[in-house]
């Protein structure tokens, strides 16, 4: 039987071996227990509410009184002098280089006469004078009556009334374009156009001192008596 010898030297070799590994093995467990410890502080909790209320304290600043802008400065306005009259200067070129001799003649001034004025030849209603028969209109209505026949037709039928005949007196005081403008038939019409036709000059009727022409309506009554 053999017996193994101790080798003093190779067992402190594997000791310093083993050694060695368990130190890693620690400082690993130690840094892997650091990095997943959680750490918690030991001081109180802060009320955030009551640092809120602090902090509204500090925001709630008074206003500054301003004082107000001041007002804005008021222009006066320009008066700008404008002149009345304005002298405007231009040349104005006159020619004057005209040859006189004794031999030129200077021809006569001719001035055309105006044209006479065409006398309208207007029929009025209404003038200033306006034309009378002579004697005045009694007269006048006393030769109607005198003239005047009345038709047998119209006696026979009864028929009465005013027929409205239009005449024009001219210038020269001519009763004429005499015609009924408005009548009652049977002859009556006829009749009293036939006196106004025969009936004598009046006196022209006159507008500004000067004789016209003057249409008026005259009513003839016929009643049977």
């Amino acid at each position: 039987m053999v017996e193994n010898k101790k080798n003093p030297k190779s067992d402190l070799t594997r000791t310093t071996g083993l050694f060695l590994n368990v130190g890693l093995v620690i400082s690993l467990l130690l840094v892997i227990f650091a990095f997943e410890k959680k750490v918690y502080d030991d001081g109180s909790l802060v009320d955030l509410s009551a640092q809120a209320e602090d902090f509204e304290d500090l925001m709630d600043i008074p206003p500054t009184e301003q004082p107000p802008p001041p007002p804005p400065k008021k222009v006066q306005p320009e008066i700008i002098e404008v002149p009345d009259e304005e002298e405007i200067e231009e040349d104005i070129d006159i020619d004057l280089d005209v040859e006189m001799t004794e031999e030129t003649v200077i021809e006569e001034v001719v001035f055309e006469e105006a044209p006479a004025e065409e006398e309208v030849d207007e029929v009025f209603t209404i003038v200033e004078d306006q034309p009378t028969p002579d004697g005045g209109m009694q007269a006048f209505y006393k030769y109607i009556g005198d003239k005047l026949k009345y038709p047998a037709q119209a006696r026979r039928m009864g028929i009465e009334g005013k027929v409205f005949v239009q005449f024009v007196v001219d210038k020269n005081g001519n009763l004429t374009e005499v015609q009924a403008v408005k009548g009652i038939g049977a002859g009556c019409d006829e009749e009293a156009v036939r006196v106004i036709q025969g009936a004598p000059k009046w006196k022209p009727g006159k507008q500004r001192g000067r004789a016209v022409k003057v249409r008026m309506i005259l009513p003839i009554t016929f009643k049977l008596g």
